[in-house]
């Protein structure tokens, strides 16, 4: 064979030069063909290992006892031994198993990772990468309007400066136009005193040259009056004492409207793996669930709270029914308490993450906030719609459950401020996504909502005894209807949601795709009524029992 040829010949057995060697010795790294096999393995000095020639490369000699052949795989030193590894000792109490077989395990997950990689993960990574152009030319466009929106706020603040300045010129020219009209009337006064001098001069002259005694002698002395001189002009100044220009309340003039602020995550979701439903959560349930704590608030009348919102790990604010809303601890003292701005009991509550209270008043139609002690309305509706069920959003929005008893109707609202952003109330079929409760007064008057982590809305439908769950857009996720009466719903750091099934004095706990966990179903649930729930900041589950009055506070994930 022309070495300058073999570039482009086909493969030969190393022994005959026969084309297409069908089999290889992996310790020798030599071609051969069927027939030379035999004639190969002659040679019993050396430990050979002649494989079918598409396995070619997958026999590994010992690197402590070369030239034997690895036969096995030792799973806790995760490497090839040979035999002489095994009867050295070193490998007595390891799991060991065919190194033929641990080869087609590993190709298997490799070969999964492939697919996982070809066909779920670098689709999405393709995705989001595919947007990122589209995002660039929205922040491009986003920047000249918000340019354009800086000048034009600059030109009112240039026509207000202008406007001041033309003002401050009008006040100074007023100020000159005093100082004028005094300096001519004073110039009016010494004109006359000087015409009365120079006639007086004439006056005495001519008396001086006369030699008439009579006329001489009636001569009476008026040179006094002029002696005392009228006020002499003062010099006219305004001055002009300019402020200092305040750059930080300049800078709160032009900073009236901000822009949506890019915030870039510190870590992006995790995807979870094709091959299990859900990845295990940070922070798993708890075989049983133990009660931490056990609250008894002094209430004249207990079995009329309505509504719990944690405030941190320590305090709780609660509502019922009258004007009163508490703050206790868990040692069960009364911290704080606020009256309604309109003397009428508030129907919920909620906690704002700057640690603000939330409360919707349906009598006077209103949402309103506590801020120290002063009370503001937030929102203010028409008398059709009135504002029930409230819980405060991760961007600090508020979304409001509101009725219309007139034609019986239900939708959530979301409001940034005063600013009504978004209604969600009916499917993309158009039909309504929930319903009014029968009894606007009784217990099925209850349609408590709660936002999950990835800002899902989590709406407790009595009247549908039905857990709705709509996305961030308001499109519907799923339904959760194995539950007879949901009431208080709440959420926790790793997305599950937790309902309060009180007819059955148990506790659903769902993760956030809508798949049924478990129950809480002891803790002494059964001797009253769970009520309304709230989660504190350790993931600590708290319990407003509605017939006792009593605060549960309930470990159920480690």
């Amino acid at each position: 064979m022309d070495p300058h040829r073999s570039g482009q010949d086909v493969l030969r057995c190393d022994l005959c030069e026969d084309p297409g060697p069908s089999m290889y010795c992996d310790v020798c790294h030599t071609n051969l063909c069927k027939s030379c096999v035999g004639e190969h393995l002659s040679d019993e000095l050396i430990e050979h290992r002649v494989v079918p020639f598409r396995k070619r490369g997958s026999t590994l000699t010992c690197t402590k006892h070369s030239p034997k052949i690895c036969e096995l795989y030792c799973e806790q030193c995760n490497g090839p031994i040979c035999s002489l590894c095994v009867s050295s000792g070193d490998h007595e109490q390891h799991k060991k198993i065919d190194i033929f077989k641990h080869f087609e395990n590993k190709k298997a997950e490799i070969k999964e990772d492939l697919q996982e990689l070809e066909n779920n993960i670098y689709p999405i990574y393709q995705n989001i990468a595919s947007r990122i152009p589209v995002q660039r030319d929205k922040v491009k466009e986003n920047s000249q309007k918000l340019k354009s929106d800086i000048s034009k706020h600059g030109e009112i603040l240039h026509r207000k400066i202008d406007a001041l300045i033309e003002k401050e010129k009008k006040r100074a020219d007023g100020i000159n136009n005093k100082f004028l009209v005094a300096l001519k009337k004073q110039e009016y006064e010494y004109a006359n005193c000087i015409s009365e001098i120079k006639q007086s001069i004439v006056c005495l002259r001519t008396l001086l040259d006369s030699n008439d005694i009579c006329l001489v002698s009636s001569y009476r002395l008026e040179i006094d009056r002029y002696r005392k001189l009228p006020a002499k002009p003062m010099m006219a100044k305004t001055i002009f004492f300019p402020t200092n220009v305040d750059e930080k309340k300049l800078s709160e003039q032009m900073s009236h409207a901000r822009g949506s602020i890019l915030r870039k995550e510190k870590q992006g979701y995790i995807l979870k793996s094709p091959d299990s439903l859900s990845s295990p959560p940070d922070r798993t349930l708890t075989d049983l669930p133990q009660i931490i704590s056990n609250t008894d608030i002094q209430y004249e009348n207990p079995g009329k709270f309505r509504s719990i919102s944690c405030l941190n790990d320590e305090e709780f604010w609660t509502c019922g029914d009258d004007n009163i809303m508490r703050l206790y601890n868990f040692s069960g003292n009364l911290v704080k308490s606020i009256q309604t701005k309109s003397g009428r009991m508030p129907r919920d509550i909620a906690v704002t993450k700057t640690g603000d209270l939330v409360y919707t008043d349906p009598w006077n139609f209103t949402v309103n906030i506590v801020k120290n002690t002063q009370i503001y309305d937030v929102v203010r509706l028409q008398k059709k719609w009135t504002p029930e069920y409230i819980c405060c959003s991760a961007t600090g929005d508020f979304l409001v459950v509101m009725f219309n008893f007139d034609k019986g109707e239900v939708k959530v609202v979301r409001y940034s401020g005063s600013t009504e952003k978004q209604t969600i109330q009916f499917d993309s079929e158009g039909r309504p996504l929930f319903l009014i409760p029968n009894d606007q007064c009784g217990t099925d008057c209850t349609t408590y909502i709660a936002e999950n982590r990835n800002l899902d809305i989590c709406v407790a439908d009595v009247h549908k005894h039905a857990i709705i769950v709509v996305n961030r857009a308001g499109e519907l996720r799923f339904r959760y209807t194995s539950i007879t009466k949901p009431v208080g719903i709440a959420t926790d750091s790793q997305g599950r949601i937790l309902a309060a099934d009180s007819p059955n004095n148990r506790i659903h706990i769902l993760d956030q795709d809508g798949q049924f966990l478990r129950y809480i179903d002891n803790c002494d649930l059964y001797t009253s009524t769970p009520w309304s729930l709230s989660v504190d900041n350790d993931d600590k589950l708290v319990v407003l029992m509605k017939d006792s009055g009593s605060v549960k506070k309930i470990q159920y994930c480690l």
